[in-house]
């Protein structure tokens, strides 16, 4: 005689399932990739991702040597991004790492690694996280990459007479110089910049828009 029994699951066991749905419908952020995201450096600065960033949990994108944290994403990444030359742009020194900072689009801030190859690129949305948290955070992923370039500026290259000092090859640690305004780093330890302005790489510019709108289950 065929007997059917009813399997009860315990409360605990059945949240955690509920958990696990939930959190599978967390929808994939879309991102394009860098130019030069197949560069096996790349691979070197993802591995080391970690998965939390300024409290921030990692989420899924669909795109090469991409990230992205929060829900809705306020912490975006793309590896193989091409590096800036000399720049007028505020050069931020956080934790070890030289990062251009370009504020064309606040509150969502774009930073750039300076003189380390591949170059990254990191967008904050300052409404929601702090940008040196995140940048803290994601140090040890880019300490990796070596170090070829520094950012200096006027004071560095020209000396305080205005003769030359030292090598032209770049290598001069920053001088902190504080500057007018809000950098978006909130850091107060000033900024250097180096001497000859050059636009910004084309490959820099966003591809994505910060979701500001937490995403909806899906199903």
């Amino acid at each position: 005689m065929f007997t059917r029994k009813r399997l009860l699951v315990p409360g605990a066991l059945l949240a955690g399932l509920l958990a696990v749905v939930v959190t599978g419908c967390t929808p994939t952020v879309a991102l394009d990739p860098a130019a030069n995201a197949t560069d096996p450096g790349c691979a070197e600065v993802m591995v080391r991702l970690p998965d939390s960033v300024a409290s921030e949990s990692l989420r899924q994108t669909n795109a090469q040597a991409t990230a992205a944290w929060g829900s809705p994403a306020s912490i975006l990444l793309r590896c193989g991004v091409q590096p800036y030359g000399p720049t007028t742009l505020p050069c931020d020194t956080i934790s070890g790492i030289d990062w251009i900072e370009d504020d064309s689009q606040a509150p969502s801030y774009t930073f750039t690694t300076f003189g380390r190859t591949p170059a990254t690129q990191v967008i904050v949305d300052s409404n929601a996280v702090s940008a040196v948290t995140a940048l803290v955070d994601l140090q040890s992923a880019f300490a990796a990459t070596p170090q070829t370039n520094k950012c200096v500026d006027a004071n560095d290259v020209l000396g305080a007479g205005g003769t030359p000092i030292g090598s032209s090859t770049g290598t001069a640690a920053p001088t902190p110089a504080p500057t007018a305004g809000s950098t978006g780093t909130g850091t107060g330890t000033g900024t250097g910049t180096t001497t000859v302005p050059t636009p910004a790489p084309t490959d820099t510019t966003a591809p994505f828009i910060i979701e500001t709108t937490p995403p909806a289950a899906a199903g």
